[in-house]
Order: structure tokens, then sequence, then C-alpha cells
């Protein structure tokens, strides 16, 4: 069914479902799996974080890559005890949002099928355009499996 099956995780993976079910379909399916984090550091990019930090934002953006490095990691052991082989993608981006970085990457790593966790939306988020798996569900090229957690 699913050949390539891409799993977007953030820090939270352990408390969602999301790896999980990545891991299970990848299993079910015979299909290579890839672990995705997307850093938006779009803020970053701005001048505003350059003046409140005069020594450079360096050292916050190596804490995020180092802190997605770690988790990403740990996802990879899991998977790895269910007898899988992921690829880990850390991608980022100082012009794109999240949900662009991860519709490009899927379709740059020719997935077919996209996990996403589904967090409802409220308030600003949901005025600014709604929830990552909102938007993606208009930009993404590939399938799409939406997790509640």
């Amino acid at each position: 069914m699913y050949q390539r099956i891409m799993a977007a995780i953030d820090s939270n993976f352990a408390d969602s479902k999301v790896l999980d079910t990545a891991i299970d379909m990848a299993r079910k399916c015979g299909a290579k799996l890839a672990l995705c984090h997307a850093l938006d550091q779009t803020i970053l990019a701005q001048q505003f974080p350059r003046v409140v930090f005069p020594d450079g934002i360096a050292p916050i953006e190596d804490s995020l890559r180092n802190g997605a490095n770690e988790f990403l990691g740990q996802a990879a052991q899991r998977a790895r005890a269910q007898g899988l082989e992921p690829e880990i993608r850390l991608i980022d981006s100082e012009q794109d949002h999240v949900p662009d970085m991860l519709a490009r990457a899927a379709t740059e790593w020719n997935a077919d099928l996209l996990v996403i966790g589904l967090h409802g939306s409220q308030g600003v988020e949901r005025l600014l355009g709604g929830s990552v798996a909102e938007q993606l569900t208009r930009k993404a090229a590939v399938s799409l499996l939406l997790v509640r957690s």
C-alpha cells in the first residue's frame, strides 16, 4: 500500500501517537520510514532578535538544533527497536513556516504518506491560519494521516 512514510514529529512525540502510528504502518506495509522535524526560524531571521541578543542568535539556533537532533535520535531508537531503520530529516528555514517545509520535505523525499499530529487550534492560532495539520491539508501533495493526540 504505502512504500515511503514520513512522520512529522516534535519534542512531544513521546506523548503522542504519531510516532507509534507511523512505525506500525511502516512495519505492516514494509515501507521505508523517515522521521522529520521542522525548525521554524522565521522569527529569528527578523531584526528584533538581533537587537535583543547583540551577541548573536547562533547559540539559540544551536540549542534548537541540538534539542531536535536529540529527540529525533530517541524517536529513531524506538523505530529501530521495532525492526525499522528510519531516515532522520531535520529541516529549517528562515523564510518558510512549518507547513510549507513539511509539504516540501515530503515531496522531495517522495513520501506517499505524511503522518502528522492533530491538535485543535484556537484563538490567535486559528485566526492566523489554523493548525499545521489544517494548513497541510491545503498545501501537501501527498496523502496525510492525521493522528489525534
